[in-house]
């Protein structure tokens, strides 16, 4: 019974027999095994059971003789017994293990980006012409005093801010995950536009320090790679509490993928499994927490603005409060939609909450404990758009992470299946035949190209809200309305019906 194959494929590939010149590329590039040649019979054939629906051949087959169909499921319909689940059972029959998937959340939840609606200037309150007249993206992160001229820290005074130029950062994807060259790319691009990228939990690579000046470092529970040069070459440390694709889990790459470099980055032993707890065993409390927290900017005399990254869950506008007076300068908060290397997929698919509404949740208990200046709050978790930016910092966000829409601008195609390590695309696999496929330098323009075109958009939606200045939009919601949203979804949001006037 265990020879059977329970689970059709999920793809196929469909290969046109005039076109195909047989020039193997298809099956030098896929990383999956799924194309094949049989030299005897000189013939290319697929593995359809292998593919994943990466587009790799696709893109690469010279005669454009390849396509990929989903393929038919020959499944009896049944609504509350989907296809997904019956093959999500039969995989666990098979093999009696944790069902494992890559990137976020891809399940019909709503999308409350795409029911908000923007304001637009008319009459009585002109537009602005971004290209004509001054437009201000630059954010500055980090914990404002409660007025001028208070009382300075005993001994080094006020952790400095932090500029970007834009209020887009590549959020936490950590070297290992990623191969280097992706990482690379992405720390090329920050330095090139003048934000930050998040190392993640893998530490920095030693010959990527030339571009610390533009990383925050995070300190995650497994402490790999954190050493007093990693802190104090930073512009922001962050403490990893949570992630949204896997709220309350801890992290685990193979040791399969711990090459020399990156075992030398984190610390451990070569072809090691790197396993981060799932809480930090220091941290039990909002006191220790603080600890924590006191101790990097001890370490970094002052000089460094620390971050708290947590996932979205249901009480994460009291977790918020708490962090922000236990001294963090930054929160980043992870919605359910946020992508990963490898997470359980019951866990991505069914834990935490949408973006949209811990960001207003949280900017509004802040302000209404009067604390919201003591922190800068990053919004992460699916982010498609500028648009998508722009009515998260109306909602309360002071700057967004993009992690997703990063790859995807290196060439991820979203095939979901990253923590195999086999990726064709040269991105998450430390395979050095894959991963000279991807250029950082071409990858770095392609990402600052990303930056600059988001944010030229940015400007033309501010400007057509007769804003010039992204602060002067950070938590100002009635430049939005809600269309399609029950009173409880309004009321959560702080957002106005579409037709409301001001």
């Amino acid at each position: 019974m265990s020879a059977i194959r329970m689970n059709p494929p999920e793809f196929r590939v469909v290969r046109d027999e005039e076109k195909c010149i047989k020039c193997l590329v298809c099956v030098r590039q896929c990383g999956f095994e799924a194309q094949q040649y049989d030299p005897e019979e000189d013939r290319v054939y697929s593995l359809d059971e292998n593919c994943v629906a990466c587009q790799r051949c696709v893109c690469l087959c010279p005669t454009r003789a390849l396509r990929i169909e989903r393929n038919p499921v020959p499944y009896k319909l049944n609504a509350h017994w989907t296809p997904e689940h019956i093959h999500n059972i039969n995989k666990q029959a098979a093999t009696g293990g944790v069902l494992l998937t890559g990137m976020g959340n891809d399940k019909p939840y709503p999308a409350y980006f795409d029911r908000l609606l923007l304001n637009a200037s008319q009459v009585t309150n002109p537009s602005i012409d971004p290209l004509r007249e001054p437009m201000e993206l630059r954010t500055y992160l980090g914990s404002r005093p409660d007025y001028l001229g208070g009382e300075k820290d005993r001994y080094f005074g006020p952790t400095p801010l932090v500029p970007i130029e834009t209020p887009i950062m590549f959020t936490a994807i950590s070297y290992g995950a990623i191969s280097h060259q992706a990482f690379e790319a992405l720390a090329r691009a920050a330095k090139a536009y003048g934000t930050l990228f998040n190392t993640g939990e893998g530490g920095l690579p030693e010959d990527l320090y030339e571009y610390a000046d533009h990383a925050i470092v995070q300190v995650a529970s497994g402490r790999f790679g954190v050493h007093s040069e990693y802190l104090n070459a930073a512009r922001v440390i962050e403490i990893k509490i949570g992630q949204g694709a896997k709220p309350g889990i801890g992290g685990h790459l193979p040791g399969e993928k711990i090459t020399a470099s990156i075992a030398a980055t984190r610390m451990i032993p070569e072809g090691t499994d790197a396993l981060s707890p799932a809480p930090h065993h220091d941290i039990y409390s909002i006191e220790d927490l603080r600890q924590l927290i006191l101790t990097l900017k001890e370490a970094t005399r002052y000089t460094k603005p620390v971050s708290v990254k947590i996932a979205a869950v249901h009480n994460v506008a009291a977790i918020a409060s708490g962090i922000a007076r236990a001294g963090a300068d930054i929160i980043a908060i992870d919605g359910f939609r946020g992508g990963t290397g490898a997470a359980p997929l019951m866990i991505r698919d069914h834990v935490g909450i949408p973006i949209e509404l811990a960001i207003a949740a949280v900017d509004q208990r802040l302000r209404e404990e009067g604390i919201r200046n003591r922190v800068s709050l990053v919004a992460a978790g699916g982010f498609r758009s500028s648009a998508d930016v722009v009515k998260a910092i109306a909602l309360g966000a002071d700057a967004v992470y993009i992690g997703t829409a990063a790859l995807v601008a290196l060439g991820c195609h979203l095939c979901q299946k990253c923590y195999t390590g086999k990726c064709s695309w040269g991105i998450a696999t430390q395979d050095p035949y894959k991963t000279r496929r991807l250029n950082p330098e071409i990858g770095a323009e392609r990402l600052y190209n990303l930056l600059h075109g988001w944010s030229h958009e940015i400007k033309e939606m501010l400007g057509g809200m007769g804003i010039n200045s992204i602060e002067s939009l950070r938590g100002n919601r009635l430049h939005l309305r809600g269309v399609g949203l029950t009173e409880a979804e309004l009321k959560l949001l702080g957002v106005k019906h579409a037709g409301e006037g001001m």
